[in-house]
């Protein structure tokens, strides 16, 4: 019969037990290990669920080193950063949503996110960029543009803030600048209107604030340039939570084909912008 062993088997040594190995408590490390680990951990994390842990890590993450340190290794700043920051950690959320709000600004996807509002004449056209145009455009990524025809060609885009990350309590309390920007341009041979509308909405859709300049007319045998037109609203209301942008236009000869204003290139940013 085969012998099964209890104890270990005559001249040999019994093994060891093994230890446990020593758990420490993490809030035993030095606070500047602390931050460290923390500047790796998702900011909206910290915030949701490692603050409410205890009040050393509440305090650990209110501290504005901590936000400028993630700052800083997500790029958002550089090591020469001497601008002045109000509040770190809403910058740093800010500086983490930025983007262009605007979806296809540049026709890449045809008419794809847009709304054609009115769309006149031979209607709304997407056309590439010659090569002497590209020259011309500051934007060397921009290759192709949205032009308008004969009778009035307008479409707009509808931003969603809270789709796009930003947060109602991030609006109403920061309330940051909301800077919007279009390019346009007219044809050499032919006249052309060109026309902007943004506003800044609530909930229920009511405008809160409005950039409608007056319409850009262009004159025939122009120098056909690309120009540029910005707004910045600050200062705004409480409550906004959406964003309408509309442009187009017309050309002033009723030109059959696609002589009206082109554009391309729009953008809604918020926020500080990236260095």
């Amino acid at each position: 019969m085969r012998r099964v062993w209890a104890e270990a088997p005559p001249g040999t040594t019994p093994p060891r037990p093994r230890r446990a190995m020593a758990v420490g408590n993490i809030n035993e490390l030095p606070e500047n290990i602390l931050l460290e680990l923390f500047t790796h951990v998702p900011a909206r994390q910290l915030l949701l669920r490692c603050r409410l842990v205890c009040s050393l890590w509440r305090d650990l993450i209110d501290l504005v080193t901590l936000w400028k340190r993630k700052c800083l290794r997500e790029g958002f700043i550089t090591e020469d950063w001497d601008q002045p920051v109000a509040d770190w950690k809403v910058f740093y959320f800010l500086r983490s949503l930025h983007k262009n709000l605007l979806h296809n600004p540049c026709a890449e996807e045809g008419f794809e996110f847009w709304s054609l509002d009115v769309n006149g004449g031979d209607e709304w056209k997407v056309e590439d960029l010659s090569g002497d145009q590209r020259k011309e455009f500051p934007n060397d990524q921009v290759k192709k543009y949205f032009v308008t025809s004969y009778y009035t060609c307008l479409k707009s885009q509808v931003v969603d803030l809270k789709a796009e990350g930003y947060w109602e309590e991030l609006m109403d309390t920061t309330r940051p600048d909301i800077e919007v920007k279009d390019w346009f341009a007219a044809r050499p041979d032919c006249g052309s209107k060109y026309q902007l509308c943004v506003q800044l909405l609530s909930s229920a859709h009511a405008p809160l604030g409005t950039f409608q300049p007056d319409a850009a007319t262009v004159q025939q045998k122009s120098d056909a340039k690309w120009r540029e037109v910005s707004h910045t609203f600050s200062n705004y209301p409480p409550g906004v939570r959406y964003i309408w942008f509309q442009h187009g236009g017309v050309d002033t000869h009723y030109w059959a084909g696609w002589y009206g204003p082109r554009v391309t290139n729009s953008s809604i940013t918020i926020g500080p912008p990236l260095p």
